[in-house]
């Protein structure tokens, strides 16, 4: 049996102890991991080998059941059971990938501590398992990252409610530019940071990739929030932009209809079955570049049926393509151009 099988199962006979309060025979496991009792046995003396505080106890009916001590760790305040810290350890490697800087050094530390709650040969099994669970990375930005002394400010005008003046690289501009805000929130998404931040000169809230602010500092006056920020910032968006939801309509090319039923893509989609076995699935988005992206990215395997607007920036799209790879001149217009038809608000510029 490969090693890999091996090892998960012996991980899932540790949740199974874990999980049951007056233990677990021999035969059960076995019949719940669908092996023979042999295996479960050189299972069991395998963990315990490793280091896991394993034992058997004889019932008054003569009965053996195996349990798990789950708090075997002394001096471990935190409370967590055995399972609950191999999980968290299990999960660096998710949790690293999707890690932005200035929290990865601090995630980092955490991780370093569990590592000392585990003895050695615990943590020769764990090593194993991320072989056969991994996690890829999400796009982050190219230049690092956020400066941790750029985010702790930026904690602190929204903590503290104070107004801060910040210098922010604009790509439609080309130049760095100076401004007063108001810090609402930080918020997480796909692979970077962004300020959620109310503008006084625009009277607007304005989303501000921090990974393009060069500097803050901290005025002395404070502000009271003029505007409500919703919980889910982006919740609108297939991307990292803020606005009002349109009822956006697309029909699916049968051989594109698996694919997208097997996914979630935004929280209001439905789906409906086409004559012919596509699909259409209907969702309430922005009508943002991230939109328009994503649904390009389907190439010729889906058609927009509505918003009109919508219809009319992508046919405007695949155009100004085809003119490209026919030699032609002509572009389509970039993430920081505005879309005909909406009030979407794009990363400040």
């Amino acid at each position: 049996m490969p090693r890999n099988q091996e090892v998960i199962r012996q991980w899932k006979v540790l949740h199974a102890l874990e999980s049951s309060r007056r233990g677990a025979s021999i035969d059960a496991l076995a019949g719940e991991l669908e092996v023979t009792t042999r295996t479960i046995r050189r299972d069991l003396a395998a963990l315990q080998e490793a280091g896991f505080p394993l034992y058997d106890e004889r019932d008054e009916h003569g009965r053996v059941s195996w349990r798990i001590e789950g708090r075997a760790f002394g001096g471990l305040e935190s409370g967590f059971t055995l399972a609950e810290l191999c999980a968290l350890y299990l999960g660096r490697n998710m949790l690293e990938a999707v890690a932005v800087s200035p929290f990865q050094r601090d995630l980092g530390l955490a991780f370093e501590r569990i590592e000392k709650m585990l003895s050695p040969r615990m943590r020769q099994f764990l090593d194993l398992l991320p072989s056969v669970l991994s996690a890829k990375s999400v796009p982050g930005t190219a230049d690092g990252g956020s400066s941790p002394d750029v985010v702790a400010r930026l904690l602190e005008a929204s903590l503290q409610r104070r107004v801060a003046r910040m210098r922010y690289h604009s790509f439609s501009s080309a130049r760095e530019k100076d401004y007063l805000v108001h810090a609402y929130r930080l918020a997480f998404a796909q692979g970077a940071l962004y300020l959620l931040a109310f503008v006084p000169e625009y009277q607007d809230v304005r989303t501000f990739a921090v990974s393009r602010i060069a500097s803050v500092s901290l005025e002395k006056q404070t502000f009271v929030p003029e505007r409500d920020v919703a919980g889910d910032v982006f919740g609108n968006s297939l991307g990292v932009n803020t606005g009002p939801a349109v009822t956006v309509e697309l029909e699916f090319a049968p051989e594109a209809a698996g694919y997208v039923r097997a996914r979630v893509w935004h929280p209001s989609q439905e789906i409906r079955d086409l004559p012919g076995g596509g699909l259409a699935l209907t969702m309430r988005v922005c009508h943002d570049w991230a939109l328009r992206s994503w649904v390009l990215g389907w190439g010729a395997h889906v058609r927009v049926a509505a918003p009109p607007a919508l219809v009319a920036d992508i046919e405007r799209d695949l155009h100004e393509a085809a003119k490209r790879y026919a030699g032609g001149e002509g572009a389509s217009p970039g993430p920081g151009a505005r879309t005909r038809g909406r009030r979407t608000r794009m990363l400040a510029t």
